[in-house]
């Protein structure tokens, strides 16, 4: 019987506290299998100048981690679960998810207590993200926005050497990586939805590869995989990726899922937000008819216009 697995991660900080957390809570309930971790530097690594909504690779941070799997270089590759597209190649399959962290973001900015809502008058704010501008600007179509990529550390450490007034992260890297001195207020879910998948990691393997996908079970989190799912397929039926603002937060309750759900405009100024409650025993179907409800309620106009937009600016970079 195989007694050694090779874990596959990215270079970052928060992607190794990641990998060594797989590590520590499979070695807790497998004390006979031998661990081992290897670094892959992914596209989403090399390109940090540009946004990544410009870049519009779905699998960016994803793409050579598989590459390593389907080659059999390592035995399972561990993600954030809001960087995995939701189709994944041929012969990979998503075997198990970590219980979830909080999903929300946070606002870091110059003193602690500050809120969205108490941002000074055309205060600048610095995201990656389209979901989060978006929201924002929704929410304070006063705020200016900039750009801001790097791993979260670099963020910190950029927005401190700067004159800017806040910036936007996820709070589970912040907190996974003893940061929290910095979060300034935490962004409730009602303010701004969260990406898909947000606070959960993702745990992919070869399809066939039966002992893994076997061991994996002693960490899998069942309720955060029903809720992840329900969000995988609204994300999956709006055929959205980091080029679209789409923010969605599942929650399992005794009564069935909970699914709440947005597709903005890139400037904010138009936001079509839904909720649905469904059964436990179909998320996937939950999540594709919130999708096909946002759609008919406006939606489809405003990711036509993005993918529009999106394919023109393409055109125009290859003359």
């Amino acid at each position: 019987m195989k007694n050694k697995i090779i874990i596959g991660s990215r270079g970052s900080e928060l992607a190794l506290w990641q990998a060594n957390f797989v590590k520590r809570e499979l070695q807790k309930y497998n004390k006979n299998i031998s661990i081992e971790i290897k670094i892959i530097k992914t596209t989403g690594d090399k390109i940090l100048n540009v946004a990544l909504s410009k870049i519009g690779d779905k699998s960016l941070f994803t793409k050579e981690l598989e590459a390593a799997l389907l080659s059999g270089q390592i035995d399972l590759a561990v993600h954030s679960l809001k960087d995995l597209q939701t189709q994944l190649p041929e012969g990979l399959k998503l075997a198990a998810v970590s219980k979830r962290h909080p999903v929300e973001d946070v606002l870091i900015a110059k003193k602690k207590g500050i809120t969205l809502q108490t941002l000074k008058e055309k205060a600048v704010v610095a995201t990656g993200s389209l979901r989060r501008k978006s929201q924002l600007m929704h929410l304070r179509p006063d705020i200016i926005m900039t750009e801001l990529r790097g791993n979260v550390p670099t963020r910190i450490e950029k927005f401190l050497k700067s004159d800017w007034d806040g910036i936007i992260l996820a709070r589970a890297g912040i907190e996974r990586l003893k940061l929290s001195k910095h979060i300034s207020s935490i962004i409730t879910t009602d303010e701004m939805l969260p990406a898909v998948g947000q606070g959960a990691l993702g745990i992919e393997i070869r399809e066939e590869n039966n002992f893994v996908n076997d061991v994996l079970k002693s960490i899998h989190d069942e309720a955060t995989y029903l809720a992840v799912l329900a969000e995988r397929s609204l994300l999956r039926t709006l055929e959205g990726g980091c080029q679209v603002p789409i923010g969605a937060f599942a929650q399992v309750k005794s009564n069935g899922i909970y699914l709440d759900a947005l597709v903005g405009s890139l400037d904010g100024t138009i936001t079509y937000r839904k909720k649905i409650r469904g059964r436990k025993s179909d998320p996937e179907k939950l999540g594709k008819t919130l999708a096909k409800d946002l759609l008919k309620a406006g939606a489809k106009k405003i990711l036509d216009e993005i993918y529009l937009t999106t394919r023109q600016a393409s055109i125009n970079e290859k003359q």
